[in-house]
């Protein structure tokens, strides 16, 4: 979507950003809750929260492979975290969390966070503006759309928008945004979803008494328009200053100085409140760190550790605020980022753009754990990327189904497409029980010979029946070819010759992708 389009397409549905708390906000909604599709879509009080770490996490560091750690630090001596100082997954000492995140490894011990390895796409794209326009429209890397991910799926639940809003039934906005920018993510079919309102307690609404009465052509129907919405804008800002003042105070003390946990503060006192708001949406940034990533010769200190700490404090405040006040049952939160960094640090003491990342989904009805494998760590080390394991539409398509109890239709219309369903949501969140999720991490794919001359055989196990999918992937997590693809594949064991004539020398990765698992394998070409 070219990008005077969508600041044309968000004016029109005339934002405005709500001061809260000292805090800039923008109210978004759309819907008709007399439609027929309320009922069904809307049958539950969950929220999910997402918070966008801005700039491209670096996931290496994040989440840090400890079976291979010599790899890892001779990948990024000038940033490499001390093996003794990273945090280890008490039931997968394999891999560990950046020492900073000591409240997050808190909350995955208690099975409340769930860590999805390696989470990016086919082909990705390495700027910060189409990686973004990627992230929040869901779209391929070849795809440019005009909706965002969000704003399709309120334009499911809630159709009809303007029409009718707010009223008995949702007299909220249907998701909230921190920030003064727009999010491509919220965009709907029609409009961005937008209100603006200066001040909560001195906005009245532009249609008042002693207006004259607009002419029945296009400009006065613009004028019309707009004027709904003003309304609309001053409706929704009362309602979220009366939540806020009803929500009474947070229970637990959030870090100070600290940009993502004030956002969370707002929000807790707000879900407190009673607001019926589905979606949050809150922002930090500084995430894209070329230089200076660490303290020099103190790797666990610096700008990026300072990041993770905010995130990590944060997250567990907003979590145990939530509990407090008894609502953590109802909701979820995540992470996202527009990409990951490279596995080989670059001489600045930083990293450079790159692909997959790890993705935290959390709260008191997520499955905590760790989905998929550490991310190979090439050896000797060189400019490779993280191949992606997990698509980060397969995240979301999970939360929409298994959260925000999304049935086919709706998941296909918002998704556009079907993708692999992960088990990251309590099976019993929605009201229609989910079959047994299981991620195997039993060893399914092998390839000999390997290292490869020419060709190599890969067997590959199929533990469940179903859709199996296998690629191939270059050292920059680009999907080469399909090797095989069955959407009705029994269990059994699948061979398939993989040829590597002609290709350049270097290491290549093989994805199989079977039911709820993804697994891969590093071959490597030779003379």
């Amino acid at each position: 979507m070219k990008r005077r389009d969508f600041i044309v397409k968000g004016t029109t549905a005339a934002g405005i950003p709500l001061m809260l708390n000292g805090m800039n906000m923008e109210a978004f909604a759309e819907g008709s809750m007399y439609n027929q599709l309320y009922e069904s879509l809307v049958a539950n009080d969950h929220i999910l929260v997402i918070i966008q770490l801005a700039g491209g996490n670096d996931g290496v560091n994040t989440v840090i492979p400890l079976d291979q750690y010599s790899s890892y630090y001779n990948a990024r001596t000038n940033i490499a975290i001390k093996e003794q100082k990273v945090l280890p997954f008490f039931n997968h000492p394999e891999t560990g969390f950046h020492p900073a995140m000591a409240e997050m490894m808190e909350m995955y011990k208690n099975g409340n966070l769930s860590v999805v390895q390696s989470v990016g796409y086919p082909n990705p794209n390495f700027s910060h503006f189409r990686g973004t326009d990627i992230l929040h429209t869901a779209s391929d890397y070849n795809q440019v759309l005009s909706t965002g991910w969000l704003g399709r799926t309120l334009n499911e639940m809630y159709p009809g928008f303007p029409i009718g809003y707010p009223n008995d039934k949702m007299k909220d906005p249907i998701a909230i945004q921190f920030g003064s920018n727009y999010s491509l993510g919220l965009l709907g079919p029609i409009m961005q979803m937008g209100y603006t309102i200066t001040d909560p307690n001195n906005v009245s609404g532009s249609n008042v008494p002693g207006d004259p009465i607009p002419p029945n052509t296009p400009a006065g129907q613009k004028l019309s328009y707009l004027r709904q919405v003003s309304n609309q804008a001053n409706k929704y800002s009362i309602g979220i200053q009366d939540a806020y003042t009803a929500g009474l105070k947070n229970f637990v003390n959030y870090p100070v100085g600290n940009v993502i946990a004030n956002q969370l503060k707002v929000i807790a006192r707000l879900i407190n409140g009673g607001l019926q708001t589905k979606i949050y949406v809150a922002n930090m940034n500084g995430f894209d760190i070329h230089s200076t990533q660490t303290n020099g010769g103190d790797n666990d200190t610096g700008l990026h550790a300072t990041l993770l700490s905010r995130v990590s404090t944060a997250v567990s405040a907003f979590h145990n605020d939530l509990k407090i006040m008894g609502k953590d049952k109802k909701v979820v939160g995540m992470t996202v980022s527009e990409f990951g960094r490279r596995i080989k640090s670059n001489s600045s003491g930083g990293t450079d753009h790159g692909a997959a990342a790890p993705m935290f989904i959390f709260g008191s009805e997520v499955n905590g754990g760790i989905i998929g494998t550490n991310p190979i760590m090439p050896n000797p080390p060189n400019t490779d990327n993280v191949p992606y394991q997990y698509d980060f539409r397969s995240v979301y398509w999970s939360i929409l189904k298994n959260w925000l109890c999304q049935d086919s239709p709706t998941l296909m219309a918002t998704m556009l497409r079907g993708f692999q369903e992960l088990p990251i949501i309590n099976d019993s969140a929605c009201t229609t029980p989910a079959p047994p999720k299981h991620v195997s991490r039993q060893n399914l794919i092998e390839a000999y010979p390997n290292p490869v001359v020419n060709s190599t055989v890969i067997e590959l196990k199929v533990i469940n029946p179903g859709h199996v999918l296998v690629q191939m992937l270059s050292s920059q997590g680009r999907v080469i070819r399909t090797v095989y693809e069955n959407q009705r594949e029994p269990v059994g064991v699948i061979r398939k010759t993989v040829t590597l004539s002609g290709f350049q020398l270097g290491v290549y990765y093989i994805r199989f992708q079977s039911g709820f698992t993804t697994q891969m394998k590093a071959i490597i070409k030779v003379n």
